[in-house]
C-alpha cells in the first residue's frame, strides 16, 4: 500500500489542467487483457473504484492517442500512480496482425483490423472473411467493428487496420465518425486514406514491413481474390 498524498499531475499540455490525486491505492496483480497488453489492476480500499478509475480518466485523458503514438511522459507518470499502461500506435497494430494471420490461415485474405477506445481499450477485433464466410461485405475494419458492439460515440475511437481501408471500410469511418486510423501500410494499396485525411479524420501510416510483405505476398499469390476483393 501506498498514499499517494496530494501529488499534482500537470498535464496541461493536453488542455486537461492540473489534477490533485488522493487516493490511497493497493496494486494487487498483473494480468494481460483480452487484447494482451498487462493492466495492473488497482483497488482502492474503501472500494470506491468507480471513483478512482474517473479520476484516472481526468489523469490521462481520453484524447492523447489522437496526438501522440504515446502518452505524454507527464501523462505516464499520473497513468503509473494509478497502476496503469497504455499501448502505443504499435502495439495496437500487433492486434491487427495477428488477426491478418488468422484470417491467412483460414484461407482468407490476410488484413486483420482492431477498434480502440480513446483510452486504449480494445473493444472489438476482426479479419476479412470475405472468402471463408462467402459474405463480400465481411472486410477486416467491419468485422472489427461489429465485434466490438453499439457505442455510444466513436469520435474518441481508433480504428487500426493492417492495410489502409477500401472505399467500403473508409465510408464506414465517415459514416460513424471514427477519429482516428491506424494503417500498418499502404504502398500495396492506398485505398481512401487521403479522402479521410481532407474529412479531418486523423490517419496514421505506419509503414510496417511486416505488413506490407504479409500482403504483397498474397498478392502475389492470389491476384484474383485480391482484384475480387477491391472491386476490381
Amino acid at each position: 500500500m501506498r498514499d499517494l498524498g496530494r501529488e499534482r499531475a500537470d498535464i496541461g499540455d493536453r488542455g486537461l489542467g492540473a489534477v490533485d490525486v488522493h487516493e490511497k491505492v493497493s496494486i494487487r496483480s498483473e494480468v494481460p487483457n483480452a487484447s494482451g497488453f498487462l493492466i495492473r489492476h488497482a483497488q482502492n480500499p474503501d472500494h470506491t473504484k468507480a471513483r478512482l478509475e474517473l479520476k484516472y480518466e481526468k489523469i490521462a485523458g481520453l484524447k492523447f492517442l489522437k496526438h501522440s503514438r504515446q502518452i505524454s511522459t507527464a501523462a505516464q507518470g499520473s497513468a503509473k500512480m494509478c497502476g496503469m499502461a497504455f499501448p502505443t500506435y504499435e502495439s495496437m497494430l500487433s492486434v491487427a496482425i495477428d488477426e491478418a494471420r488468422a484470417g491467412l490461415a483460414e484461407g482468407g485474405l490476410p488484413i486483420g483490423a482492431a477498434l480502440f477506445d480513446g483510452s486504449g481499450l480494445l473493444l472489438g477485433r476482426g479479419h476479412n472473411r470475405r472468402v471463408q464466410e462467402n459474405d463480400p461485405s465481411a472486410h477486416g475494419e467491419t468485422d472489427a467493428f461489429r465485434k466490438a458492439g453499439r457505442q455510444r460515440s466513436y469520435k474518441e475511437t481508433v480504428m487500426v487496420t493492417t492495410l489502409a481501408p477500401c472505399w467500403y471500410c473508409s465510408g464506414l469511418v465517415r459514416q460513424f465518425g471514427i477519429g482516428t486510423v491506424v494503417v500498418g501500410e499502404s504502398v500495396n494499396f492506398q485505398g481512401g486514406i487521403e479522402w479521410l485525411r481532407e474529412n479531418r479524420v486523423k490517419v496514421i501510416d505506419l509503414n510496417s514491413a511486416e505488413c506490407f510483405e504479409m500482403m504483397s505476398d498474397f498478392i502475389a499469390a492470389n491476384p484474383a481474390i485480391w482484384n475480387e476483393d477491391i472491386g476490381e
